[in-house]
């Protein structure tokens, strides 16, 4: 999607390590991540190594203060799994970020985001199992006094960007094939939350549904097809010109449907 552009200054708005690790291996100006995690930051940091900069910064923040970045612009903004994340610090404000960083965005705006697919009704024995894994996941995350990601379609997302300001140049959906990482880390979370449970009756309950639903999924993760289910996807969008009101999204968004699923990226 970047083709020839050059990078530029670089902003990855919603940091951790695996965006990082990628941001500080190009060829850019300058880049700052953000994240509201003291945690991710120190993970962060690590996943730059020896190629932070002395220009480049990791900073602790929320996007929530107006105080944040004031006045900077960047050619190049990341939203990596960003809208989706939000929920676990600024809940209910995911219609507000766009708007929030339009005036950071100089250039090139990237999303990138996975469709829901712990509500909708599965069509496959592959998707049913992915999203009993999900459910499960959200439900430990409520009971330990945890607040679950809130993933958005890509359509939502196209909708902000026009009320936001930006233009649509690009979308890509990924169709995806979890593994077994996706599988353990998913359930290692929800063992982690059964610490906060005051009632070890529950807690024991959801530790066997747990380790039941490992042995389900992991066959079909372990097999050559894994856990077929959803699709992430890129969205590539620019700023509109200065002084032009957010126009209406045109009607037919080029969309490039590879023809293989990709591997699942970990959740994190």
């Amino acid at each position: 999607m970047q083709g020839s552009l050059p990078w530029g200054s670089f902003l990855d708005a919603g940091t951790g390590y695996n965006s990082l690790r990628w941001v500080s291996s190009l060829d850019t100006e300058r880049w700052a991540a953000v994240t509201a995690s003291a945690g991710m930051a120190r993970t962060a940091r690590k996943a730059a190594a020896e190629r932070l900069r002395s220009q480049d910064r990791v900073l602790v923040a929320n996007w929530t203060s107006p105080e944040l970045l004031y006045g900077e612009c960047f050619d190049t903004v990341l939203l990596d799994y960003f809208i989706g994340a939000i929920e676990g610090f600024a809940p209910y404000w995911q219609e507000q970020v766009l708007t929030r960083l339009r005036p950071h965005v100089k250039g090139r705006l990237y999303i990138v985001g996975t469709e829901p697919y712990v509500l909708d009704a599965p069509a496959t024995e592959e998707g049913r199992i992915v999203q009993a894994i999900g459910r499960l996941r959200d439900a430990c995350l409520l009971l330990g006094n945890g607040r679950p990601y809130r993933e958005y379609p890509a359509s939502w997302v196209l909708r902000q960007l026009g009320t936001a300001g930006f233009r649509v140049r690009e979308v890509r959906r990924f169709p995806i094939r979890y593994r077994e990482r996706f599988v353990n880390s998913q359930l290692e979370m929800c063992l982690k939350q059964l610490d906060q449970l005051n009632d070890p009756a529950l807690a024991q309950a959801l530790r066997d549904r747990i380790e039941a639903q490992r042995a389900e999924a992991l066959p079909y993760a372990r097999s050559e097809q894994g856990l077929a289910c959803g699709a992430d996807y890129v969205i590539a969008a620019e700023p509109l010109d200065p002084g032009h009101h957010a126009l209406p999204l045109p009607q037919h968004v080029p969309v490039d449907h590879p023809p293989a699923p990709q591997e699942a990226a970990p959740s994190g």
